[in-house]
């Protein structure tokens, strides 16, 4: 094996088909086949409908990595695969795949943490991450800031969300507002031409006896709900819904408590690095105001482009290749996968 690992990653936690091959800390190829068209029409991801598009997509979807990478399966000195969290049947597909390569090529085969890939993407693109580095993750399924000494075996969780993550709310959100699935972007777009501070939605989880019970937890499903109430009363009421100034609005209480917390949780906990990941970390307003106030409290912050903050093959290969070059054992073969699979245990 050369010095710097070269490692094939696999990502089918929920609808996008991932595959990455990153040589050490180098993306060599990133390539994703999604099936959110297919869901569009539902407002949601359907589990069967994502397990289905994963098992149509994934040969062609290897065979393009390779041949885009310009290396040969046999080249791979690992297997690096999501084997949770996220749909069950989804992960399913992932380490299936990934088994049958590590068991036909002879190759260790790395079963990682779908939340700890996001961490570990942004080495391809940033260099090494610092120990300890304040991660916040935020996306469809997941709210977490998190305390990372090392991205390949001591991740810690210091607050996670209680109810609806931060990428459900926009995805709800949307579809009061009348916007396509899915909802981020979209709310996204529309808050441009809105006036963030038009509308006083509520801030979960930041006053009180709420701070001292949930300090670094978060909380969405009542900003939710304040969304669409107050859009509900305007309709019933026969007034026009200014739907950009309510995205800005909502968009603003939702990356406010993000930033206040991440950055209360580097001040409490002395951590100068703050890195975010997920789908979520690709909103224009998070990374504008989360590199505001880090800039103001002398921390550093790091987010990956957007291509790597949604889920994808080179954040699973960028781990396995971690992994690889700290030494960590392999995963057993039978490696199993799990579909509530905590943060703090980075390989299955």
């Amino acid at each position: 094996m050369s010095e710097e690992p070269l490692v094939l990653g696999i990502e089918t936690s929920c609808d996008e088909t991932g595959v990455g091959i990153v040589r050490g800390q180098t993306l060599l190829v990133d390539t994703v086949a999604s099936s959110v068209e297919e869901h569009a029409r539902f407002g949601g991801v359907v589990p069967e409908v994502a397990s289905r598009a994963h098992l149509e997509a994934m040969v062609p979807t290897i065979e393009r990595a390779c041949r885009e990478a310009g290396v040969q399966l046999r080249d791979l000195d690992a297997i690096s695969v999501t084997s949770g969290p996220g749909l069950a049947g989804a992960l399913l597909v992932g380490v299936a795949s990934a088994k049958a390569l590590a068991l036909a090529l002879g190759k260790p085969i790395y079963g990682v943490n779908h939340l700890a890939s996001h961490v570990a993407v942004d080495i391809v693109e940033h260099g090494p991450l610092p120990e300890p580095t304040m991660a916040m993750l935020v996306s469809g399924g997941h709210s977490s800031l998190l305390l990372v000494p090392d991205v390949t075996n001591d991740v810690r969780s210091l607050g996670a969300t209680m109810d609806d993550a931060a990428g459900e709310a926009f995805d709800k959100v949307a579809r009061v507002l009348g916007l396509p699935f899915p909802g981020g972007p979209h709310v996204d777009r529309a808050a441009r031409e809105g006036n963030r501070i038009a509308i006083d939605f509520p801030r979960g989880l930041t006053t009180g006896r709420d701070m001292e019970r949930h300090r670094f937890d978060f909380s969405f499903s009542g900003l939710k709900t304040a969304v669409a109430r107050w859009v509900e009363t305007r309709q019933r009421a026969g007034e026009t819904v200014p739907v950009a100034d309510v995205a800005a609005s909502f968009q603003e209480a939702v990356v406010d408590v993000l930033t206040r917390k991440a950055l209360l949780a580097c001040k409490e906990h002395d951590v100068d690095h703050l890195l975010i990941g997920g789908g979520v970390a690709a909103n224009s307003r998070l990374r504008a105001l989360a590199q505001e106030r880090s800039d103001k409290a002398g921390v550093t912050l790091r987010v990956p482009r957007p291509g790597l903050c949604t889920d994808n093959g080179a954040m699973v290969a960028a781990l396995g290749a971690q992994m690889v070059a700290k030494g960590r054992e392999p995963s057993d073969l039978g490696l199993p996968t799990d579909s509530s699979m905590p943060v703090t245990l980075v390989q299955a």
